[in-house]
């Protein structure tokens, strides 16, 4: 097992900017077309199942390799969770799809990772994938955009991109990921599966619960209404966990296909998620679900010490702002 080391790199390719305004552009005139049919909403991830009020603790005396940013001190913050489906559609709870995850802490200062001034939040999206499905951006873009053509556009993207042998093993892994088993939000763990930086290191964040919590074998006909029961009963708390880069091989920064295996990159609890009791019939209840729907969750609202890293991640910056324009939210 080797140490956390400051030795990783990015490689910015000097097109980046102009490819990924077109990667903008293409997702804002596929949440456009899908906003017709569905109402003013969010490109991926479209289906919020549940918003949530949190608390976000730091903890106390974490490695010092981890002090950094959000890290450098313990203290608790207020924190906004939003949980949702990771389809194009508002589709059926039962149905094979990525989950959500997104986190926002809040009542922070300082430094922000776009230059623009200081922030007031840190945003982590997290999903229950603990890589990203494609290594860089433009194979996940092309992918993005025969999905919303529909079934057949996407097999033809399959097999022309990739010949009959390649089309088919990504027909498998795609169906592999999407009918991955899913037991519900308060059971399984959430990843950010792209890495972000921790002061001068590298790292990526797992949120995995604290207390263990037995699946409801008919929670995915409601994955919001599941966690409704759940908090009827009592807070849920989750740890939130840092892994770090320690080499190109391993760990790369570029790559967002490769799984950092905890056995070369062992987890730190760095802090704690607790979601209290709350109420969700009210009217100031539902104002706040609607508040969460238009609010945004978004990597690069976050401190310098921990900007997004790597090629995905640099194409997030324009996607997610040029998705935020779209649905009004900035």
């Amino acid at each position: 097992m080797k140490a956390p080391s400051t030795e990783w790199r990015e490689d910015i390719a000097p097109d980046e900017e102009t490819r990924f305004a077109g990667y903008a552009r293409q997702f804002a005139l596929i949440q456009k077309v899908l906003s017709r049919k569905h109402g003013k909403g969010r490109a991926l991830h479209r289906k919020q199942l549940l918003g949530l009020r949190a608390e976000f603790e730091v903890l106390a005396d974490p490695p010092e390799h981890a002090r950094h940013g959000l890290f450098a001190r313990a203290g608790k913050y207020p924190a906004v969770v939003r949980l949702s489906n990771g389809s194009l559609q508002i589709q059926d709870d039962s149905k094979g799809d990525i989950r959500g995850f997104a986190l926002r802490v809040e009542g922070l200062k300082g430094p922000g990772a776009l230059g623009a001034g200081d922030v007031s939040s840190q945003s982590f999206l997290l999903i229950n994938q603990e890589a990203f499905s494609s290594p860089k951006s433009a194979e996940f873009v092309a992918l993005v955009g025969a999905v919303a053509q529909g079934g057949g556009a996407l097999v033809k993207h399959l097999f022309g991109t990739y010949g009959f042998f390649g089309g088919l093993a990504r027909m498998r892994k795609a169906a592999a990921t999407f009918g991955k088993a899913f037991s519900g939000f308060a059971t399984e763990a959430f990843y950010t599966a792209v890495p972000i930086a921790v002061g001068p290191y590298a790292g990526r964040v797992r949120l995995q619960p604290a207390r263990d919590q037995k699946p409801s074998a008919d929670a995915k006909q409601d994955w919001g209404a599941d966690m409704k029961r759940r908090l009827a009963g009592g807070d849920l708390v989750f740890d939130f966990q840092m892994q770090f880069f320690v080499d190109e091989k391993l760990t790369p920064i570029e790559d967002a296909s490769v799984n950092w295996k905890e056995s070369d990159a062992p987890y730190v609890t760095l802090g704690r998620l607790t979601i209290p009791r709350q109420e969700f019939d009210s009217p100031a209840a539902q104002e706040f679900q609607a508040s969460v729907e238009a609010s945004v969750f978004d990597p690069w609202c976050a401190l310098i010490e921990h900007r997004p890293l790597g090629d995905v991640m640099r194409a997030r910056k324009h996607v997610y702002f040029a998705s935020q324009q779209t649905r009004g939210a900035v």
